[in-house]
């Protein structure tokens, strides 16, 4: 096996080892449930009744009882709540060997400083994307129990999906370098809370294209702001992605652990 495989081992044994796993998708996974619970006030309108709020809320973000609207509403909640917990997957990853006192352990060990990062961005990577299909597995199970219908326009609306999914994954890439940068978890959660308010006033205010944290909203269109992206906004999500990767692992690389 290579440094790097032994990294990855070592880094899944955690995981196996972790509550966090399980807390993640299922807070992750309630999304499904929420949506479909739109489709059913929908589909029976004498329910609606008796939980205004949430058939108000349906007609809102104009849902219907058909997979492409189910589809685009998931991608939707992947593209908001995905900020959050993919930005908490990347704090805990990074964030726990300060927090938990284990870094020294870790770097003491035969292996490049550099493949440690490369390992735990592996981890990350595959974490974010089981979230992501767990999610899909189980809004496509909700869907075929609602005898959605239009199965034909599904395709499009799951390629969306899944690029979806990558554009979220890049985007919590500076997380781990915040977090190895405030030695924690702090930090880095404090600043995906601020990633998520700026991207509202700022896709409120016609700008979001530009903010790599909006991308993924506006791509999916929330509220009608696919028009508005351009090359230059997955050039800028792209670049975001590749400069929080680096610069966590210069930081791993270079910085002094020890002290």
């Amino acid at each position: 096996m290579t440094d790097f495989s032994h990294a990855v081992r070592a880094e899944w044994l955690k995981l196996k080892g972790s509550p966090m796993v399980r807390f993640s998708f299922i807070a992750f996974g309630l999304a499904p449930f929420m949506v479909g619970l739109f489709i059913i006030f929908i589909q029976y309108p004498e329910l609606a009744v008796k939980a205004s709020s949430f058939s108000a809320k349906a007609q809102v973000m104009n849902i219907q009882p058909n997979w492409p609207s189910f589809l685009a509403v998931l991608q939707q909640a992947l593209a908001v709540g995905g900020i959050l917990v993919f930005g908490f997957v990347a704090s805990w990853i990074f964030g726990r060997e300060f927090s938990d006192g284990t870094l020294k352990d870790l770097l003491a060990l035969p292996i490049r400083r550099s493949t440690l990062v490369q390992a735990k961005f592996a981890i990350y990577f595959i974490w974010c994307l089981g979230l992501s299909f767990s999610n899909l597995v189980i809004g496509t199970g909700i869907g075929i129990l609602l005898h959605l219908k239009d199965f034909s326009a599904g395709p499009q609306s799951l390629t969306n999906y899944v690029i979806t999914t990558f554009m979220v994954i890049l985007s919590g890439s500076p997380v781990a370098f915040i977090a190895s940068w405030g030695k924690g978890y702090l930090a880095p959660l404090a600043f995906v809370a601020l990633t998520l308010v700026l991207s509202q006033i700022l896709a409120a205010a016609g700008f979001g294209q530009f903010f790599p944290w909006a991308v993924p909203g506006l791509f999916s269109d929330i509220s009608g702001g696919t028009n508005l992206l351009t090359g230059w906004s997955h050039v800028i999500l792209c670049l975001t992605g590749i400069t929080g990767y680096f610069l966590t692992r210069i930081y791993w690389t270079k910085a002094d652990h020890i002290s």
